[in-house]
């Protein structure tokens, strides 16, 4: 990895003023000289200084092999929340491949509806689960911070970036159930195939509800009413095959005079509207007694009424649907037709990179991730698993030493992810009680709370007046990176690696080793940062660590929160190679 740095226009020197004022606060630190970082310790061999506060520091014992180690840790960002010092050692040993497979055969876990009916937040005598949060909230932060199958929520969180439902746009009752739901439904295919991850994501009471599709009626001459056209357009639009005709590999399809190519007119709109007609809330009771109606019917597919279904021809991306055809073979076909299209594979596969690996992928890699998708190998489209598999182990993903175009900014809920998996936080009462992150004082993000259906960031998002937008360089994270939200992010860390929220981490084997401000910083560039803290960030944090005097276990805690805030305040650790 080179140390050029595609976030240097804007980036760098607004958090680094952020890191600058918490050190400040933190540290009381007034300066100092610098400290070159030694060999990564080995956690199960910790180092037995036990420094006081000065600039002196003992030698660390038992260096692991770095080079071995700092891929596993990139690869661990990539693939899941990061990893412990313990992962990243098994990685490293095993291999990404290995891991990776071990992963998408693990089973589902921690299902988010028995918690919520565990946690009593099925109790329909308590007007907040009918009409208000009703713990879903509790129930998202439990699902992130402790399901084992991490690999399988990575891969869903990117996908609810994708097909976007949000929490703001349900204004049903029993919403938590809806969105436990559309999570499982989601993490279900996750590791499937598209085709039945796109029908499934049709028909669920929260896709449904929140664009549209759910109610959405034939045409009525007497009244003039016609189709709803919202879900027609976004699963044309966001969900399958963009705006513009792609080539294979991600790039423009142009016509002779250089303009990009339309995939669908209006007239492919108002044709597939009027397939996502007829359907709307599944019927039905919970035999086990637990759910009221209304709350069990959002984990059903939704339902057809023929009566309601348009009965015309539907005529749509070359596709003609003949009149009179029922409304489920219209569906199948319609989503058929989305599957099949060309510009599926490389307008989802392209995506996805994003969401784990880097913004601007090369075409060649995309075009590899997208031929993947249109054949596994074995003659299947759509084979999920083996789409994950070609995006993370793909040289690309793999290289050490990339164009400093290569990598991502990190999303804000994925830090506080990476935290909590890194650390082994939980909550210490079983309640979870995390609350919202999105707004611009906390985090400015939240699973499932995006503002519209375009997600928190535009895929193509270019922040203007930069060097990246001077290089044509697309940084979709930077659109919700504002001078609120940096500063913002750094304080709402700075209460929270403290263990002063609900959810705490466990910093025992940190405490071995704080004592030793080198040896701590290194174990954090390793867990935290993959190695790309740069030898004067790490004298500088150093420095600052030093002025913490660890005598007392209060003092080597706060050491331990002084150098993970400002690890993770470093433009080294926010973007993520």
């Amino acid at each position: 990895m080179t140390e050029s740095r595609m976030d240097e226009p804007i980036f760098k020197t607004e958090v680094g003023l952020a890191a600058l004022a918490s050190s400040a606060m933190l540290t009381a630190c007034g300066g100092g000289g610098s400290s070159s970082p030694s060999a990564v310790p080995d956690p199960s061999s910790p180092s037995t200084g036990t420094g006081t506060g000065s600039n002196t520091t003992p030698p660390v014992t038992s260096p692991l092999n770095t080079a071995a180690q700092i891929d596993a840790s990139r690869f661990l960002r990539q693939a899941s929340w990061g990893g412990t010092a313990s992962e990243i050692k098994d990685v490293a040993a095993i291999g990404p491949a290995v891991w990776l497979n071990g992963q998408m055969n693990q089973p589902l876990s921690n299902n988010m509806t028995r918690w919520l009916i565990t946690k009593g937040f099925n109790d329909s005598t308590n007007n907040s689960n009918v009409n208000g949060d009703g713990g879903w909230v509790q129930m998202m932060w439990w699902k992130l911070f402790s399901a084992p199958d991490l690999f399988r929520q990575r891969a869903t969180l990117a996908l609810s970036e994708l097909f976007v439902v949000s929490h703001v746009g349900l204004p049903i009752s029993w919403r938590n159930f809806v969105i436990a739901n559309y999570w499982e439904t989601l993490e279900t295919h996750a590791l499937g195939n598209f085709r039945n991850l796109l029908e499934a994501v049709t028909l669920s009471s929260a896709m449904g509800t929140y664009l549209n599709m759910k109610g959405n009626q034939k045409y009525d001459a007497k009244t003039g009413r016609s189709p709803d056209e919202n879900y027609a357009r976004e699963v044309m639009q966001l969900f399958t095959i963009g705006l513009y005709q792609l080539n294979i590999d991600g790039t423009l399809k142009l016509d002779a005079t250089g303009k990009p190519i339309e995939t669908y007119d209006n007239t492919d709109i108002q044709g597939l509207a009027r397939v996502f007609t007829g359907w709307n809330t599944a019927t039905g009771t919970d035999p086990a007694g637990e759910l009221a109606a209304a709350a069990y019917r959002h984990g059903l597919p939704m339902a057809l009424n023929a009566s309601l279904h348009s009965p015309e021809e539907k005529k749509f991306l070359g596709t003609t649907i003949p009149a009179g055809t029922l409304g489920i073979p219209s569906l199948k076909i319609a989503l058929d037709t989305l599957f099949q299209h060309p510009n599926t594979a490389p307008f989802v596969c392209k995506q996805l990179i994003q969401r784990l690996v880097t913004s601007n992928p090369s075409p060649a890699y995309v075009a590899r991730v997208a031929q993947v998708f249109l054949d596994n190998g074995k003659g299947v489209r759509g084979d999920m698993k083996a789409v994950w598999a070609a995006i993370l182990l793909d040289t690309e993903a793999r290289q050490t030493t990339g164009l400093a175009t290569y990598g991502k900014l990190s999303e804000p809920m994925v830090r506080l992810l990476q935290w909590g998996h890194t650390f082994q936080a939980t909550s210490t009462d079983g309640a979870w009680t995390l609350g919202y992150t999105d707004s611009d004082t906390t985090l400015g993000q939240m699973p499932m709370r995006s503002p519209t259906v375009f997600n928190y960031f535009r895929p193509g998002y270019v922040p203007p007046n930069t060097q990246l937008a001077s290089q044509n360089l697309v940084a979709p994270e930077f659109q919700i990176l504002t001078e609120p939200t940096v500063v913002s992010y750094v304080n709402y860390m700075a209460g929270t690696v403290n263990n002063a929220r609900n959810i705490k981490a466990d910093y025992t084997y940190e405490k071995t080793i704080a004592a030793d401000a080198t040896a701590l910083v290194n174990h954090l560039n390793l867990c935290l940062a993959s190695g790309a803290l740069t030898t004067a960030n790490q004298g500088l944090i150093v420095s600052a660590l030093n002025t913490i005097a660890t005598a007392t276990d209060t003092g080597l805690l706060n050491r331990i929160y002084a150098a993970i805030l400002l690890v993770m305040s470093s433009t080294d650790f926010l973007i993520q190679r």
